[in-house]
């Protein structure tokens, strides 16, 4: 094997790869970077059995060839050359690297030990912005559950429609949902559940500012999920889907409301984290909603640190209620939010309370209440 590229394409290249390998002593070969040359291409490709991602870089090939090598020695010495051309070469199982006035040579492994990264032959696909796309995870990914006892709670749910894709998640105290409409809609229809490392390597992998117009093209099979950016550096991610059906979560989202309170999210939120400053380990906070007054109180004490105690003015419908909330959830749901005002709907003070945008539909968070002790 042998190629020549610069210095920040390799760099790209691994940070793309390398943050699923971890150390697996029972299988030291996960610890590596897999590295194929072919004609024009040059491969990059990590696993860790649940997770395969590949990535490929610009340079040029000389001959081909394939190593296994360390990634972590590998990433750490290439982030310290300078951004120049890397000359590379494998020979008996070591990879030499020269770049200006620095050479080093790596020991590796053989490849034929590397673990095979399957493929998805499915053809019918969808694409997506991979900046919307990332963001709607983003914005669900914390309500999933962090326990694996509910393994279809485990990940996210994604729900795929022909004018819309679904993206839930819940960890059975709060729910998380938000919808992207399609500009063409779909010749068909699926649901899957993507577990929740998978979604957080897509965003970390594929996130992308607001003004990218990058499409991340997703494919289905019974088992699993590919991710495939053709763009450079090209990537494709594959991750196994979590079996199992996901609970009927609509059922769970209230249809009607006994008190509608429209508020400024900034100011909502502000009130949150300081209430959320004296509660006990459970993070509960008192709201009193008063729609005679056109007020919200926000309470809270904890015996060690003290007790707080404000209030905002907010346009109510609907009757008078005290509920008891967990402050760091309702944070979780306010910052997901993107508009300036956020519309808040009770149901009594035992049933889950409904957070969502004034003027986009597309972002619906439902957070149970905590009953009064």
């Amino acid at each position: 094997m042998k190629f020549i590229c610069f210095q920040e394409n390799l760099k790209q290249g691994l940070n793309v790869i390398e943050k699923i390998v971890g150390k697996n002593p029972s299988l030291p070969v996960l610890n590596n970077v897999l590295i194929i040359t072919q004609k024009d291409s040059i491969k990059l490709c990590s696993t860790d059995l649940e997770i395969g991602i590949s990535c490929w870089i610009a340079g040029k090939v000389e001959k081909e060839g394939t190593l296994c090598v360390p990634v972590k020695i590998l990433s750490s010495y290439i982030n310290s050359l300078p951004n120049k051309k890397i000359e590379i070469n494998s020979r008996e199982n070591k990879l030499n690297l020269k770049c200006e006035n620095y050479k080093a040579s790596i020991v590796g492994f053989n490849s034929e030990d590397f673990p095979i990264i399957p493929q998805i032959k499915e053809k019918e696909f969808i694409s997506l912005n991979s900046f919307k796309l990332c963001q709607g995870f983003s914005k669900v990914i914390g309500a999933v559950a962090s326990s694996d006892i509910k393994p279809e709670i485990s990940g996210v749910f994604v729900k795929l429609k022909k004018d819309f894709i679904k993206l839930v998640s819940t960890d059975s105290f709060r729910l998380a949902e938000k919808t992207i409409f399609f500009e063409k809609p779909l010749s068909f229809e699926k649901s899957v559940i993507i577990p929740a490392k998978t979604v957080m390597e897509v965003i970390r992998i594929f996130g992308e500012t607001e003004q990218s117009k990058s499409e991340i093209d997703l494919y289905l099979s019974s088992n699993q999920i590919l991710f495939s950016k053709n763009t450079l550096p090209k990537i494709h991610l594959i991750s196994r889907l979590i079996e199992g059906e996901y609970p009927g979560y609509e059922e769970i989202i209230p249809k009607d409301f006994l008190t509608k309170v429209l508020l400024e999210r900034q100011e909502f939120l502000q009130h949150i984290k300081i209430a959320g400053l004296f509660t006990t380990r459970t993070n509960d906070i008192k709201i009193k909603v008063n729609p005679a007054e056109k007020s919200m109180e926000f309470l809270s004490s904890n015996s060690d640190t003290g007790e707080n105690k404000s209030e905002i003015s907010a346009q109510i419908e609907g009757e008078k209620i005290e509920i008891i909330f967990n402050c760091k959830y309702l944070m979780d749901g306010l910052m997901n939010i993107d508009d300036e005002q956020v519309i808040l709907e009770l149901n009594g003070d035992e049933k889950p309370g409904v957070l969502k945008p004034y003027k986009k539909g597309e972002y619906v968070y439902i957070i149970m209440p905590i009953k009064p002790t």
